[in-house]
């Protein structure tokens, strides 16, 4: 059983909600939901308020850079507070589409940093074509968490090891055109987490199927990384679950 610390759920992308969530317990033992927009806190708390093993990450995606303001962030500061709550995320820097928005960005990530600082709560970093000014907020703060989706370079992953952070794995490790597994085959299994990004990212071999991602696809991502890594997939569950159960507290939940 393995626990997926990264993925989405809402009724925009799945018929029925409770069913996905049967059959992904199957597999699962812990589900961690992103709740990354105002619609999207407020769902995923209502979803893992109704299931026992569910728990939720909240924060504002830089993509909503323009519809938060600092009362819904006094406002997040109060919802983290909710004993469903793990950690504050996704968050953090998106130059892929918006990187005009640099400044603004970086603003709104540095106040969620702050807010997790000052609760002594991890954080969930969500970084494209952002590597530098990333790691260059999260040295301003003194907080810990997982780097969301990683897929950077060794040398890269290196860094927010060394950071105290965990490199979140999900099913760009299983694509045929990406060297991820390279990577994580050099950088080893001690700092993962598993997460499937569901209902994105689906892996290698549903991919271009139509088929939509869920935490019940995860044992793929964990046979590629116990395949890269040359561990065995029971120790690959052991130690990412041990991961996430200490980076996200799971133990006292």
């Amino acid at each position: 059983m393995f626990v997926d610390t990264h993925c989405h759920i809402s009724k925009d992308d799945y018929e029925d909600i409770d069913k996905i969530i049967d059959d992904d317990f199957k597999v699962v033992e812990k589900i961690i939901i992103s709740g990354c927009d105002k619609d999207g806190i407020k769902e995923s708390l209502d979803i893992a308020s109704n299931h026992e093993n569910i728990y939720v990450t909240i924060g504002y995606h830089p993509d909503q850079v323009d519809n938060v303001t600092d009362d819904d962030l006094v406002e997040l500061e109060k919802l983290l507070k909710n004993d469903k709550v793990v950690g504050l995320g996704e968050i953090g820097l998106d130059y892929h589409y918006e990187k005009d928005k640099r400044d603004s960005q970086i603003k709104l990530f540095e106040k969620q940093l702050s807010i997790a600082e000052r609760l002594n709560i991890p954080v969930v970093i969500h970084s494209r074509e952002a590597t530098k000014d990333t790691i260059d907020c999260l040295k301003k703060y003194n907080v810990h968490g997982v780097i969301h989706a990683f897929s950077g370079s060794y040398e890269t992953g290196i860094e927010y090891i060394k950071m105290g952070f965990l490199l979140g794995i999900g099913g760009v490790v299983t694509f045929t055109n990406s060297n991820l597994g390279e990577i994580v085959s050099k950088l080893g299994v001690d700092h993962l987490v598993l997460e499937t990004d569901s209902p994105y990212l689906i892996p290698h071999p549903f991919r271009g199927r139509g088929i939509k991602n869920s935490s019940k696809y995860i044992s793929f991502i964990a046979n590629k990384v116990s395949e890269v890594t040359n561990v065995s997939l029971e120790d690959v569950s052991l130690i990412t679950n041990r991961n996430a159960y200490d980076v996200f507290d799971l133990n006292n939940k």
